[in-house]
């Protein structure tokens, strides 16, 4: 019996996240948090968190650049995440989430500029990616700022491969969406809003070579086709909601780790991964809530 593979998740727009939590805050005055915290986030890094926590083995690739990088992979290693950081001139963005404990506003993140990895570091994770060995599971998740500059060409080309000789999973949008839909996706899972930025405006538009989708919406019903099977729709559990953040990264790291991990099915993995979505909707923090549901 052949050994599990392993797990890839790359983040192209890594975050240094402050999270400020107030009783409660008004508009157009100042403000003194209760409480402030840090921690790492993007898309790719909230999906190893939730691989972690169902002791799936992977490793989080990301960019980092200047003090804030600095700040980020120190959090990092000290959490012990297993991870390969790519070192880039750019500093990594910052960004603020603001939780009002009052009810009065919902939880607001606030985003910086985006910041996109330089050619030499670019390079550095399409050769680290090529040397990896055949058969193994990459999953690109979020935004990817400079995707389509030449400086890029040599990732492009990586992932390209990578989709021919392991299983590429993409969880994006923007040009990267538009790129990677063509090619041979092991799995692609976007929501409702980026299914709208398709030519047609839906799943129709997804080439018909795409064996396996997942469209989210929300606490909204998940929509979903396996290979030739016709499309499905499932129901999320119904929870009151703390913070959606992450949510949909939690589903993904569980159907990972359900299809590539234990051989389900893509419906059985969504119907297994969509309680632990609710789960963390109904927590604060991200893949941060009790697995015993």
């Amino acid at each position: 019996m052949s050994a599990p593979p392993h797990i890839f998740t790359l983040t192209g727009n890594l975050l240094a996240e402050h999270t400020l939590e107030f009783e409660a805050w008004t508009p157009g005055r100042t403000q003194r948090a209760r409480r402030e915290t840090f921690q790492v986030g993007g898309k790719g890094i909230n999906v190893s968190k939730m691989l972690r926590r169902l002791g799936v083995a992977h490793t989080a690739l990301a960019f980092t650049g200047g003090a804030t990088g600095r700040a980020c992979e120190e959090w990092l290693r000290a959490q012990g995440f297993a991870c390969r950081l790519f070192a880039t001139a750019t500093p990594t963005r910052r960004g603020i989430v603001v939780r009002d404990h009052s009810g009065a506003h919902p939880e607001t993140t606030f985003l910086g500029s985006d910041s996109p990895p330089d050619a030499a570091a670019l390079q550095v994770c399409a050769a680290f990616l090529e040397a990896q060995p055949d058969g193994q599971v990459l999953a690109l998740c979020g935004s990817f700022p400079g995707w389509a500059s030449p400086d890029a060409a040599p990732l492009r080309a990586a992932l390209h491969r990578w989709a021919r000789r392991g299983a590429l999973v993409a969880d994006t949008y923007g040009p990267p969406l538009a790129d990677l839909v063509a090619a041979p996706l092991a799995l692609l899972k976007i929501n409702a809003d980026e299914a709208r930025t398709l030519p047609a405006g839906n799943s129709a538009a997804l080439p018909t070579s795409l064996q396996r989708w997942i469209v989210t919406d929300g606490p909204r019903a998940v929509r979903l086709r396996d290979g030739a099977n016709a499309e499905e729709t499932l129901l999320p559990p119904v929870v009151r909601e703390v913070s959606p953040t992450g949510s949909g990264d939690v589903l993904l790291a569980a159907v990972l780790e359900s299809i590539f991990i234990r051989g389900r099915p893509l419906r059985e993995a969504v119907d297994a991964a969509l309680p632990l979505a609710a789960a963390n909707a109904a927590h604060p923090g991200i893949a941060d809530f009790p697995l015993s549901l």
